[in-house]
């Protein structure tokens, strides 16, 4: 009886997954797109050559407390990768122990969060991006909304190098408003890093607490998280640099120079900021809107740029 060769392929984790694109000749090919539940990737035909598409999906529609989930992408020379979602990231209410799926180090029994604190109830997603020379990554899911009493913890670390272009959208909603779960959920947080060459050019972070108690000296009385974020039910945070997004910033710069602000007596159905990142490297774009449908439009609009590196035909699947 022969004994079987082991798999080139190393064994991943629970909740792990791992996307290599790499230039093979003028294509873009994925030498590599693997996942272990509850993360699942897929990834479509395309008619570009030197763009790869990947939809990043869990089982069951949405992530549960507990759940932890590992990404690592690398992006070759002269490629172009779009990763997307189908729908909103759903998460789900914590619960007093850790799920099967998520246990990583050795495979433990259910225990309870009380008797165990080091067996988190959150959900969390760490994902690491690295993209080479003259290539690009285009990450432009839908929004994260977490249901009531959900505890979400997310960090994406980007790693470029020279002339690389990233395009990151990152956003999240009230919760289920028609299920009267607006910020009714216990915790969101959310880390963006961006490193060029080794130098951090921007990082991102938000924390939406709902034991948050304000200590400023203020004499002004505490108030809710959903009264802090009223009346804006949606808000989004666009990381933009490298070659790819030159354009868009310059638009939304000269956007930006001609808005002038009034005082009005009801706020507005939508605001947006733009900043500029160090040294001129990109710029970082935010929106606040009272209903997630016209964020979406607007954000599809402000990003229509991408179409020239991406294809019109792959970015329409962003904003469908």
């Amino acid at each position: 009886m022969e004994t079987p060769h082991p798999s080139p392929i190393p064994n991943i984790l629970a909740g792990s997954g791992r996307i290599s694109l790499t230039a093979y000749g003028s294509s873009a090919v994925l030498s590599e797109l693997s996942s272990t539940y509850p993360l699942k990737l897929l990834s479509p035909r395309i008619s570009r050559r030197a763009v790869a598409v990947v939809y990043l999906l869990s089982y069951g529609g949405g992530l549960v407390g507990g759940d932890q989930v590992e990404l690592s992408v690398d992006v070759d020379s002269k490629t172009v990768l779009v990763l997307l979602s189908q729908g909103s990231t759903k998460v789900f209410k914590s619960r007093p122990e850790q799920r099967l799926a998520s246990i990583r180090a050795s495979q433990l029994p259910l225990v309870p969060a009380a008797l165990s604190p080091s067996l988190s109830t959150a959900t969390t997603q760490n994902m690491t991006f690295a993209v080479a020379t003259e290539g690009a990554l285009f990450l432009l899911p839908d929004p994260v909304t977490c249901f009531r009493s959900a505890s979400y913890n997310q960090t994406q670390t980007f790693h470029l190098s020279r002339n690389a272009s990233l395009v990151v959208l990152d956003w999240f909603t009230s919760g289920r408003m028609s299920m009267g779960e607006e910020w009714a959920f216990s915790r969101y947080y959310s880390a963006n890093e961006v490193w060029l060459e080794g130098k951090r050019i921007a990082k991102d972070v938000v924390l939406l607490d709902k034991e948050f108690q304000d200590r400023s000296p203020s004499k002004v009385p505490p108030r809710c998280m959903a009264d802090r974020l009223a009346p804006y039910s949606c808000y989004a945070m666009v990381i933009m640099c490298g070659p790819a997004a030159q354009n868009i910033v310059r638009h939304l710069e000269t956007q930006y120079d001609q808005i002038s602000v009034f005082k009005t007596r009801t706020p507005a159905e939508m605001l947006w900021s733009l900043s500029p990142m160090t040294a001129g490297k990109g710029a970082i774009l935010r929106v606040a809107g009272k209903e997630t449908e016209p964020v979406k439009r607007w954000l599809g609009q402000a990003l229509a740029g991408l179409e020239e590196t991406c294809g019109a035909e792959v970015y329409r699947r962003a904003f469908v």
